[in-house]
């Protein structure tokens, strides 16, 4: 595959996409634009021409990788202008060959994104004459140095409201380029040791991704730091981070780490659409006006993960039936047509999933308009606690969810009564939760399905037999990207379990998530 890695950024490269600037990307009447762009480059400028064309061309081809090819094969296949590439080579072929003008304006779409990202590596290199802070950061400097002083404040008011969730969580992301993320790994460790927050920190080269819970001194205290950092400072304002009542309860321990990338998925972000939560409401609102929805040119798509969009969602939303993120692609893959010349409005808890998400079915080529709501359904409930959002908001912590109205949309998963109140799976191995109301937690139904309920009885009658496999009889029979059915060009029906498949629950801190039955069903 081309090389993703990035060239030393400097003038020479701020000049070779200046040189960019005034190029009409809807030209195609170029016989041969990537030549006719080289022959304007000085030698010094020839290779970030280079670095931006070999970015450019591996997007292109990611996106037009298949999910899952023939069991048979272990190795990628691609599609493309409705032919099947089996290999490397014959794909990359056909990219060059046929697809010149498209790679041609993402070459100048990503040089014209590097010229952002090198003019403001110039801005922080200036103000790091007056502030030694970058300095130290960038040359790994004693990671205690950069905390906030607490010396002020009683222990107590740290630790006020930290184990009876009268505290705080925040939840923010960020994307900007982190030269150095081990270190910054380091830092956000001892930071939030220091401040006695817990919860998980994921960071990237590509930036940083948060939700810690603490006493609220000590959230607010982390938003000065990370807000006075000149690593974030030009990227994150207040707004950023959302902020809901719990606390250091939230979370069993603080996980902080260096990853690929701070949301999984396998493509880079590229320029947003937003609607803000005003703009959002009133798209939906126009969207529920209409007489017929079915066949609008609108969707209203829930890029969450199935067991998410089962206690809350937006009136009238798409809801895939996917159980994780990172089967998002497969799913957009599987359901092209359904998105064909339609204006889609995504939504997700903070916004960090539309980044990618949009990026790739934007990638696609065949939607009309691609936007996602900013700040995510969080920001959108702050404004509108009472609006087209119903149900819960659920989160990956220990409160499971967040009320903001008191609408419940999903219902217990053995009687099919009003509920949705999430539980652990009562057997030790399973780390799925289950939707079981206390009328039929009463009567012993607290398991996930029939296997984890036997394994849960088997356990107790022999508990010297501690040790069971995840073995529920549901993980199979969930569809990594189920295609939705299509009736004379109209919308699925939404949301719920989709024909032949039975709800089922998530699993908590990074497990795979298994589907069940309904046990109602069993």
């Amino acid at each position: 595959m081309p090389s993703s890695t990035s060239p030393d950024q400097g003038d020479d490269l701020e000049a070779c996409v200046l040189r960019f600037s005034d190029l009409d990307l809807k030209d195609t009447s170029l016989i041969n634009p990537s030549s006719s762009i080289k022959a304007e480059l000085d030698v010094s400028t020839k290779k970030k021409y280079s670095f931006a064309k070999k970015k450019a061309f591996a997007l292109f081809v990611k996106t037009k990788e298949l999910p899952t090819p023939p069991s048979e094969y272990k190795e990628k296949w691609w599609k493309c202008c409705q032919q099947l590439f089996t290999d490397q080579t014959s794909i990359h072929r056909h990219v060059a060959t046929q697809h010149a003008d498209e790679i041609y304006r993402e070459t100048a779409s990503v040089l014209k994104q590097l010229t952002v990202t090198s003019s403001t590596s110039k801005t922080l290199k200036s103000a790091d004459k007056r502030n030694p802070f970058k300095e130290d950061l960038t040359h790994n400097h004693e990671v205690s140095a950069w905390l906030p002083d607490t010396s002020c404040f009683s222990p107590d008011e740290l630790l006020s409201g930290h184990s009876n969730g009268e505290g705080e969580v925040l939840l923010y992301y960020c994307y900007c380029d982190l030269e150095d993320p081990d270190w910054i790994c380091a830092w956000q460790t001892t930071l939030c040791q220091h401040l006695h927050l817990t919860g998980k920190v994921r960071i990237a080269t590509e930036g940083i991704n948060g939700t810690v819970g603490g006493s609220k001194l000590a959230t607010r205290l982390y938003v000065e730091v990370m807000l006075s950092c000149p690593l974030f400072k030009d990227y994150l304002c207040k707004d950023d981070f959302k902020t809901s009542k719990g606390g250091a309860c939230c979370f069993p321990e603080l996980r902080v780490g260096v990853f690929a990338e701070i949301v999984p998925m396998g493509i880079s972000p590229s320029r947003i659409s937003y609607k803000k939560p005003g703009e959002f409401h009133k798209e939906v609102e126009k969207f529920l006006s209409q007489e017929n929805q079915e066949e609008s040119d609108t969707i209203l798509l829930d890029c969450r993960n199935f067991y998410e969009s089962k206690i809350g969602r937006f009136q009238g939303c798409l809801a895939p039936d996917i159980r994780k993120f990172s089967y998002f692609p497969s799913y957009v893959d599987e359901n092209l047509e359904l998105f064909k010349e339609k204006r889609v409005l995504m939504y997700c808890t903070g916004g960090i999933r539309c980044e990618r998400g949009s990026a790739y079915l934007k990638a696609k080529g065949v939607c009309k308009e691609v936007f996602q709501l900013k700040g995510g359904i969080h920001k959108y409930l702050e404004e509108f606690p009472d609006g087209f959002y119903k149900g819960k908001l659920f989160v990956f912590d220990e409160r499971y969810a967040l009320s903001f109205n008191s609408d419940i949309v999903s219902e217990c998963s053995y009687c099919g009564a009003p509920w949705d109140q999430y539980k652990l799976c009562s057997t030790p191995q399973c780390r799925q939760l289950v939707l079981t109301c206390p009328a039929c937690q009463g009567q012993g139904f607290t398991a996930c399905c029939v296997t984890c309920q036997d394994k849960g009885s088997r356990q107790a009658a022999s508990p010297a037999q501690s040790s069971f496999k995840e073995e529920c009889e549901c993980t199979a029979r969930r569809l990594r990207a189920p295609r939705e059915l299509l009736q004379q060009g109209r919308l699925p029906a939404s949301p719920g379990p989709r024909p032949g498949h039975d709800e089922d629950g998530p699993c908590l801190h990074e497990r795979p998530h298994l589907p069940f039955p309904n046990p109602s069903q069993s």
